[in-house]
């Protein structure tokens, strides 16, 4: 899930403030400290053993064991390799915690003495070095640590948790495969979702926010672009599928500059010109390979309609016959963009501002990368609260280094990019064990 470089705005330039002191009686911060040396051995074992996506076989077994030690009731083989551990713990509200858990078929290379060297096969039968490039397996850990420090205070809250290891979120079919398998129905379902990122551009610790959209819709989108082949010597016998596909690619820029509110932000952006083999060959098709992010439902619409009508209405201004026409196809694989709950949100981020500092935690703008976190809320929006926030991963010397020397940080998806992992562990399990705890608060 890549992230933009949004967090600058939100942040100090020099160096972020320590936690804001926490009263006496809440030791969440200190035993989730204390818990760290065996969480930072599970997440090296984590880190150094990525699996694809819907292949979670070893890493769901393992952190299953994990939540049966601690007493949930533990269902493996949700959505293919998904778990659900359910704690009923009397009356009160349900509240979801999810954590992903797939790798990327990326060779690592950040020289990290516990540093991934699996080989596996993808689906398409691709043999390719796997590594948790995008900090899923901190977002385990932290949801390991979560479940301990939340069985540990059972006497302070009182409801049902359920926490879900969630596989495939990289190719985006892990919620939607979840839900089909029958999350909200052969378990309890959700009053409130909640769920974090590590992030690539923020330093080490960092709390972002963002009510309302926060991720985008996300659609690839192939375009064949046909014509009628020839001699490169004689053109005037052909219809340019070149020509007409450079055209196309032109006029999709004015979907966003011209069609749109200019505060309405999307992206077409084409990724691939696929077209001819040889000098003097005018090809009889060419291939666009498009990413399409948008936020609001309308707007998706409006962009998808606009791709199709502008690749016909240019072929049609290309003389190329009916039967010719160009062929628009969408990828069955669609991300919804994320949409956090603003009243909800706005007031988390008040209380985790509370326990953690204004330095430390700050309502960002909303990315154009993509998370199918949206899928959990959107199953039932008229009933479901849900939250997903950041979590800076950059150690703090080498945050502030790049930003007073213009050095470009590894984003997620990099095969360089190695977060401060105790940091962002630490700090995400905090957060989410206090924000279980407000919502489940005893009466």
């Amino acid at each position: 899930m890549p992230v933009a470089k949004f967090f600058a705005r939100a942040l100090a330039a020099s160096a972020l403030a320590a936690a804001t002191p926490l009263a006496a009686q809440d030791t969440i911060r200190a035993d989730i400290a204390a818990d760290m040396p065996g969480l930072m051995d599970l997440y090296r074992d984590l880190h150094a053993n990525p699996e694809l996506s819907f292949q979670e076989v070893r890493t769901a077994k393992k952190l299953a064991a994990e939540a049966r030690r601690l007493g949930f009731e533990v269902t493996e083989g949700v959505g293919k390799t998904g778990v659900v551990a359910v704690m009923k713990n009397g009356p009160g509200p349900v509240v979801m915690l999810r954590a992903d858990m797939d790798g990327l078929p990326v060779v690592e290379q950040t020289g990290l003495p516990f540093a991934s060297k699996v080989r596996a096969m993808s689906p398409a039968g691709i043999e390719t070095g796997v590594m948790h490039a995008c900090g899923h397996d901190t977002h385990m850990t932290g949801w390991v640590a979560t479940a301990r420090q939340l069985v540990k205070r059972k006497a302070e809250w009182s409801g049902t948790l359920v926490m879900i290891l969630q596989p495939a979120e990289e190719i985006g079919s892990g919620a939607v495969a979840m839900l089909n398998d029958g999350l909200f129905t052969r378990f309890p379902k959700p009053q409130y979702v909640l769920g974090f990122h590590d992030a690539a551009q923020a330093p080490a610790g960092f709390i972002g926010y963002t009510p309302g959209f926060a991720l985008a819709n996300v659609d690839s989108v192939d375009i064949k672009v046909k014509g009628l082949g020839g001699h490169g010597a004689y053109p005037q016998s052909t219809k340019d599928p070149i020509v007409l596909a450079a055209r196309i690619v032109t006029t999709l820029q004015t979907l966003i500059s011209r069609e749109l509110d200019p505060q309405d932000a999307a992206v077409v952006t084409v990724g691939s010109f696929q077209a001819g083999a040889k000098h003097n060959i005018i090809s009889d098709e060419a291939t666009l390979l498009l990413t399409v992010r948008s936020y609001s439902d309308e707007t998706r619409a409006k962009i998808l309609d606009g791709i199709k009508r502008i690749a016909r209405g240019e072929a049609i201004a290309a003389g190329v016959p009916e039967d010719r026409m160009p062929e628009v196809k969408l990828a069955d694989t669609f991300t919804p963009a994320v949409y956090n709950s603003p009243e909800f949100t706005t007031e988390i981020g008040t209380f985790l501002k509370g326990r953690f500092g204004d330095k430390r935690v700050a309502q960002v703008a909303p990315s154009m990368g993509g998370e199918d976190f949206s899928r959990f809320y959107r199953a039932d929006p008229d009933n479901i609260k849900s939250m997903i926030f950041w979590v800076g991963g950059v150690p703090l010397a080498e945050y502030n280094k790049a930003k007073k020397e213009g050095i470009e940080m590894p984003s997620l998806h990099s095969p360089f990019w190695a977060p401060e992992a105790d940091t962002v562990i630490a700090t995400a399990a905090e957060a989410m064990t206090a924000m279980t705890l407000k919502l489940m608060k005893k009466p």
